[in-house]
């Protein structure tokens, strides 16, 4: 199992004519194919003899073209992720040294690399000395830590009587992560919104006092920075005011939107985000990163690690470097792999500027959309970043549907469906690093056919 060098330098020779003809082949690769492919044959175990290699490969080569193309440019639907061959290129470095970082001293010098990113964020975000973070496997899992260490610093611990205000819109991983910290559904307070689909300041405020004043103690207030369904952001500057006059921890779900703190726009659609005391963003979608990549951000790295450390005899022989934080104490994994290098390598690669430049583009790219979808589609939201909502004019939701089905049948380009006011809603989302001008006149000239197809009542296209 441990191969020769001849033997790596084979291997290596054919993953690298996978990879390059994979990215070779996206400009040109239906956005989905979401077939079952050879199914049974895949759930059989491994055989007790050894495999070849090229099979192997051509095996993966076609799992991996049953499903939705969402490294090309014609993924718009959901949130589009990954793309960058450098990202994946460290995570084969980092995987191959196979080190350990959940405490600083295995690998003090990884470990720093990781903190320089976290340190550059939490500066770009605005958030003050001591402040600190960590990289996890996504915006659910920071919710977790965060929602866990709001629990420990207002509450002291799990409390029956605590209370957490959200809206409708807010993600449901919030949802999910106070259940695991002990929370009911009956602890969780859906706020109402304006007409813009944003949380209402005062409408938080008149919750949290009518709460108080039956008993209850409101300990998190979460604000969101992109909402999944139309992108939008809430008052956040209001929305930390009301947090820091009533004593609440503020949460801010920027899973979507935080990676557009880079840009001028960005920041200034973000402002308020800088007052929260934990902030989740996805690499993963706004930074080009590979799925699996998410971030925390504390005001106060000392909540983290009050809420998550913990002491093993076994550890005592571990020495503590000042400078350097040991994950393990800032979230509830203790086996962690070196998930710095897959930031760290992409952003000393490119620089800076090429991401800040990249979503610049993005939010370009969707406001001429959102121009274009409004000649000939109901729009009915404004978008605050590069999620577009549209509907067949006057059309109820079977049109939609159709509409959709037409749209995504044709495999050129990849939309999903959110429903707004209770109708179904089509939804388009600009963000893959490869989505570029033609794609996204593509993409609207085939909403526009399909739009129109749907209000005369034609059923969707045969893929």
């Amino acid at each position: 199992m441990d191969p020769s060098r001849e033997d790596v330098a084979a291997m290596m020779a054919a993953a690298t004519s996978f990879v390059t003809e994979f990215l070779d082949g996206l400009p040109h690769a239906p956005a989905s194919h979401v077939t079952d492919g050879d199914v049974p044959a895949l759930l059989e175990p491994p055989a007790e003899r050894p495999g070849e290699l090229g099979e192997l490969l051509a095996t993966f080569r076609d799992a991996a073209a049953h499903a939705v193309e969402t490294a090309g440019p014609g993924y718009l639907a959901y949130f589009p992720a990954g793309g960058l061959f450098s990202s994946a290129l460290a995570e084969l470095l980092a995987n191959t040294v196979n080190r350990y970082t959940g405490v600083s001293s295995t690998a003090p010098a990884l470990v720093a690399m990781e903190q320089g990113v976290l340190r550059w964020l939490c500066a770009e975000f605005g958030l003050p000395d001591g402040s600190g973070g960590i990289v996890t496997t996504g915006a659910s899992m920071a919710t977790l830590s965060a929602l866990v260490a709001a629990r420990e610093r207002v509450l002291g611990g799990p409390l029956p009587a605590g209370t957490i205000y959200v809206t409708e819109h807010t993600h449901h991983c919030v949802a999910k992560a106070a259940h695991l910290a002990g929370f009911t559904p009956e602890q969780l307070r859906t706020v109402p919104t304006s007409d813009g689909l944003r949380m209402d300041p005062s409408a938080a405020a008149e919750a949290i006092t009518r709460d108080r004043a039956e008993g209850h103690v409101p300990f998190l207030l979460v604000g969101t920075a992109g909402s999944t369904s139309t992108g939008t952001i809430d008052p956040l500057g209001a929305l930390a005011e009301v947090a820091l006059r009533e004593g609440l921890w503020f949460h801010v779900d920027a899973a979507y939107g935080g990676g557009f703190q880079l840009t001028e726009r960005g920041r200034a659609k973000l402002a308020g985000i800088e007052r929260a005391d934990s902030v989740t963003l996805d690499p993963h979608k706004t930074m080009f990163l590979p799925y699996g990549t998410g971030v925390l951000l504390v005001r106060a790295a000392s909540d983290l690690r009050a809420a998550h450390s913990a002491d093993a005899d076994y550890l005592q022989d571990l020495r503590r470097d000042p400078l350097l934080p040991d994950y393990a104490d800032l979230g509830p994994e203790l086996t962690r792999e070196f998930r710095g290098l897959r930031l760290w390598l992409p952003l000393h690669l490119h620089g800076v500027a090429a991401f800040r430049s990249a979503l610049d583009e993005k939010l370009d790219l969707a406001a001429w959309a959102h121009r274009e979808l409004s000649r000939f589609a109901e729009v009915p939201t404004e978008p605050d970043l590069t999620v577009l909502t549209f509907r067949v004019p006057g059309g109820d939701d079977a049109a939609n549907r159709r509409a959709l089905e037409r749209i995504n049948a044709g495999r050129r380009i990849f939309l999903s469906s959110t429903r707004i006011g209770g109708r179904f809603t089509p939804r388009l989302c600009v963000l893959s690093l490869r989505t570029h001008r033609p794609h996204v006149e593509e993409a609207v000239r085939i909403v526009r056919d399909a739009v129109v197809s749907a209000s005369r009542g034609t059923p969707a296209a045969a893929p």
